[in-house]
């Protein structure tokens, strides 16, 4: 059961993060993967704090949270920035990530 809620999860959050990412990315900065990953992130920490396990754990955060984030389209897109600011997006993307997942426990534990 729980391969199949990691993939039905996967299929509704991997088709929302291309859409979004297919809007928003520009060829100078890659905002809608830096959005993704940010909200994505939010949204693992509202549910590991409060206390999803189990299938939800499977369907919301291992399925849809990790259908709807990338570290492989982050990795290249930092690639391509080149040097100065790939360094930059990813100090950014990093530490906005970080921020969102705190703020999301914060926000299950109010």
């Amino acid at each position: 059961m729980t391969p199949l809620l990691v993939a039905l999860g996967a299929a509704v959050g991997a088709p929302l993060r291309f859409a979004v990412a297919s809007a928003l990315d520009a060829e100078r900065f890659p905002r809608g993967t830096l959005a993704v990953n940010v909200v994505g992130s939010f949204l693992l920490g509202l549910l590991v704090a409060a206390g999803a396990s189990g299938h939800w754990a499977a369907l919301l955060g291992t399925g849809f949270c990790g259908g709807f984030t990338t570290y492989s389209a982050f990795a290249v897109q930092t690639h391509r920035l080149g040097w100065r600011r790939g360094a930059a997006y990813a100090v950014l993307t990093i530490g906005l990530s970080l921020a969102a997942c705190a703020l999301g426990v914060v926000v299950a534990q109010a």
